[in-house]
């Protein structure tokens, strides 16, 4: 079981142990991502989190920080995203105090050069590079442009060229004491603890800024009609999103739309699988998931298709959208689809890393909500999981699968966005 407290300098702080576990894995998560930037500032959530690696006055540069954090024989990383930024270290469970001691050297300690920074735009530039050459990859941001257009929560988490070679000291210096915040940082511990971890991180992150950060612009649910988004690209192989709105974290319908997800483009035996690869032979790849944040939510189905198949592959997913709202499913799928989520769920949460995760992404979005909640844990959730009944599937089912609510994006060799909208009637 978790325990949630404070650090001395308002930092809060998780802890979970993990019995026979031998690794132990700390994250740290910020809630602030893409959604609290302005136009001018797109991008630089991402481009701090590579700043952190660049040097701090006490390790100067990459290379010095790199080195020691191999030399502790472990793994580490960071991600940013819409609501939250995350950098987490993994070590065999004797490595994690000086683990601990680096990170909070990074995030407390970093000097934002300005000549790294110059450097490193090139490097975040051919990150850009490389999205905007996989199709596969680039189809999620065209999504999220077709459902909220030019606002935060439409534009790319990675930001736009223009400003990565334009952003300088000065900018990451003013986000970072705006948004990197104590009552908006979230500590996970898990794995094999430490002895008295509350003490420990006081320390290592005594100097951390005190206070909170600046909130996002809210993001208004608001569809009359169906949309489609196309993203020109001469290409052999269409890559396309159809979905549609749905809750934010924390709804009370999140269990039902975890097994509604699955049962559509989940496993290997899910609907759209079996129709459209393993019948049609029409893609390699197709999946359906759920996505939620604090004040948004969406479910998609994403493919690849040859271009000339693209209409044959989105009738058959609508088909697929509109028979979950007319039938009940049977008891076997049902059953069938539980079971595999309880599975994956299990399986991916031996790992203390993957438990951190689970509930450091939880508490920087429910921060973010109007209404504070506890971080529900694996076994509650997989509750709920087992308590969905088919008559709540059809009920959510009805609900979010109407012709307004639903949206389009494709990468492809397309300039006819009306031949796409009448597919959607």
């Amino acid at each position: 079981m978790y325990k949630l407290t404070k650090t001395n300098s308002g930092l809060n702080l998780i802890t979970i142990p993990m019995a026979g576990a031998k690794t132990t894995a700390i994250l740290v998560i910020v809630a602030t991502g893409s959604k609290h930037e302005t136009r001018m500032t797109s991008g630089l959530s991402h481009f701090l989190e590579h700043m952190f690696f660049k040097g701090t006055k006490n390790r100067p540069d990459t290379l010095v920080i790199s080195s020691e954090l191999d030399s502790l024989g472990g793994e580490y990383n960071a991600f940013t995203d819409k609501e939250y930024t995350g950098f987490w270290i993994k070590t065999a469970a004797p490595q994690i105090v000086p683990a601990i001691k680096v990170l909070s050297d990074m995030l407390v300690n970093s000097k934002f050069d300005q000549e790294e920074i110059k450097r490193e735009s090139g490097v975040i530039t051919e990150e850009v590079n490389m999205y905007l050459d996989n199709p596969m990859m680039h189809i999620e941001d065209v999504f999220d442009e077709c459902l909220y257009g030019d606002t935060p929560a439409g534009w790319s988490v990675i930001g736009t060229k223009e400003n990565i070679a334009r952003f300088n000291r000065k900018d990451f210096i003013t986000y970072f004491k705006n948004q990197y915040k104590s009552e908006s940082t979230f500590i996970c511990l898990a794995g094999k603890l430490p002895k008295n971890p509350q003490k420990l991180l006081t320390g290592a992150f005594a100097k951390f800024n005190k206070g909170k950060a600046k909130k996002k612009i809210v993001t208004k649910e608001n569809q009359t009609k169906p949309s489609v988004k196309l993203k020109y690209k001469k290409t052999d192989q269409a890559h396309f999103s159809l979905g549609v709105r749905t809750m934010p974290q924390g709804a009370k319908e999140e269990a039902v739309l975890k097994v509604l997800a699955t049962i559509l483009g989940g496993p290997m035996s899910s609907r759209l699988f079996i129709n459209l690869r393993e019948r049609n032979g029409l893609c390699y790849y197709v999946r359906t998931q759920n996505s939620n944040l604090s004040d948004t939510g969406y479910l998609t189905t994403r493919a690849g298709v040859t271009v000339d198949k693209i209409e044959k592959a989105i009738k058959i997913i609508i088909e697929e959208y509109k028979r979950i709202t007319e039938e009940l499913v049977t008891d076997k799928e049902l059953t069938r689809v539980k079971q595999f989520i309880n599975g994956r769920i299990t399986l991916g949460l031996e790992s203390p890393d993957d438990v951190a995760n689970w509930y450091g992404l939880q508490l920087a979005i429910n921060h973010q909500q109007s209404k504070y909640r506890k971080p529900i844990t694996p076994e509650e959730f997989l509750s709920a999981i087992k308590k969905v009944t088919k008559e709540d599937i059809l009920k959510v089912a009805r609900q979010i699968f109407i012709n307004r609510n639903i949206n389009l994006a494709i990468i492809g060799p397309y300039k006819d966005k009306k031949y796409f909208e009448r597919l959607l009637k």
